[in-house]
């Protein structure tokens, strides 16, 4: 397939050739480019050979001579070069089948594309993967690459994916892991589903692999909005527990053959079981932060590191507000706690935002709304700023997952609202009205 030049950038080494916007890119090095991993991969050489077809449909061929790291200068339709592919499955607990309807039609997309692994780590379930895909993955050694396990029992993953292929692809971990492929999986566990021994199975499959470098086990994510869907039960105090234990076992037993614990719990589990959750040492390299495994730790940590390397006691007084979600309330709390005795002009309101729109039984901050902190802090103390997580908006940072912007929310408010990213510096400077 090959793939139509949007634009040629000004002076760059394939402008130079002569190749221009509506040529039609066929080859590098005699290899055929298909998508953006074809193109970004290939590009890479010093002496490229570009065969493509010129607007007047004329194949033609040049010899390009760059640096290494230099980009070739041609620019795509799309950043993937085609379109994202949709996922497949029809997952008993798909988080995206229980949103409310009305919101934006782009957060009702679901991706299951092979791509988005490598290039912004995002997690698929191989059941939208080909041979060729899989071929060229080993061929040119992309890793590492996320993978949406949730079970190793084959007949058990077809019926939560309700995907007949589900089993069926589980051999192509394996087969990565052989070719020396790094992975990190993904287990979003049900409760009676795919935990107790069936957790323990796939654990025992998983940790058998070398190169598998990473297992979080997530819990499954519950809205108000579930009708005609599977039923599903929430984890509690116990069974969030056993998952712990499950997970510790393991995790002690990679220890013992990797030097790494390689098998964690996302942070809720900890919280689900009343449990402390571990320090940061405890994380290793953190390679699950977006599953939500260390999140806490790694954040307590910073803070705890920006407050000792300040040295400074006084502030001008301030007096501001942070909203975030139930499961981060203690955290926030203890950590603007520690603010606090370090600066006494320092006067800070933590507000625990309960998610309405989802049903409430979502506490994580991440999926808060602009309704909902509308609804909980209108004509709350929220003094000359408010500090909301950035993750609750898009990536573009302006919009929350009910389509407000952060301005219209501000204006309602009638309070300065600034989004603070998931780093312990950023927070604390944002606190204190400082750059730390």
């Amino acid at each position: 397939m090959s793939v139509v030049i949007k634009s040629v950038e000004k002076g760059s080494p394939a402008a130079k050739k002569g190749l221009k916007p509506c040529d039609v890119l066929v080859s590098i090095n005699d290899n055929e480019i298909m998508d953006v991993l074809d193109y970004r991969f290939y590009q890479n050489d010093k002496l490229l050979k570009i065969k493509f077809i010129n607007s007047a449909g004329k194949e033609k061929c040049v010899k390009i001579k760059k640096g290494e790291t230099e980009e070739l200068g041609l620019l795509f339709e799309t950043y993937l070069m085609d379109e994202k592919r949709s996922c497949l499955n029809k997952c008993i607990f798909c988080f995206i089948d229980q949103l409310p309807k009305g919101l934006r039609e782009t957060l009702y997309f679901k991706d299951d594309d092979s791509r988005l692994s490598f290039l912004f780590g995002n997690y698929i379930t191989l059941t939208n993967i080909t041979e060729h895909e899989v071929e060229r993955i080993i061929k040119m050694h992309i890793s590492p690459i996320n993978i949406s396990v949730h079970t190793t029992n084959p007949e058990l993953r077809v019926k939560m994916m309700t995907n007949k292929n589900a089993g069926k692809v589980l051999s192509l971990i394996k087969r990565f892991n052989d070719a020396g492929i790094k992975i990190n999986c993904q287990l979003v566990l049900c409760p009676g589903i795919n935990d107790g021994k069936e957790l323990e199975r796939s654990l025992k499959d998983l940790t058998e692999l070398e190169n598998v470098e990473c297992i979080a086990a997530v819990p499954v994510g519950i809205t108000g909005h579930r009708e005609g869907l599977a039923k599903l039960e929430p984890f509690c105090k116990e069974t969030a527990d056993a998952v712990l234990e499950t997970v510790k076992e393991y995790g002690d037993i990679c220890i013992q053959k990797y030097n790494e614990r390689r098998v964690f719990c996302a942070d809720e589990f900890y919280l689900l079981a009343g449990r402390d959750i571990p320090d940061a040492d405890y994380y290793e390299d953190f390679l699950q932060l977006e599953n939500g495994v260390g999140l806490w730790a790694l954040l307590l940590s910073e803070v705890e590191q920006a407050i000792a390397e300040c040295d400074f006691d006084d502030i001008p007084p301030r007096k501001i507000s942070i909203a975030t979600g139930e499961a981060a309330y203690p955290l926030i709390s203890d950590i603007v706690d520690k603010a606090s005795k370090k600066w006494h002009n320092l006067e800070c309101n933590v507000y625990a935002v309960k998610n309405n729109f989802f049903g409430g039984k979502i506490d994580v901050a991440g999926l808060v709304t602009a309704t909902d902190i509308y609804d909980q802090l209108k004509g709350k103390e929220l003094g000359e700023e408010l500090l909301i997580p950035s993750v609750m908006l898009r990536n573009e940072g302006d919009m929350f997952l009910d389509s407000v912007t952060v301005d219209e929310l501000s204006e309602k408010l009638n309070v300065k609202i600034t989004p603070v990213n998931n780093d312990g510096y950023d927070l604390i400077g944002r606190i204190i009205c400082q750059n730390l």
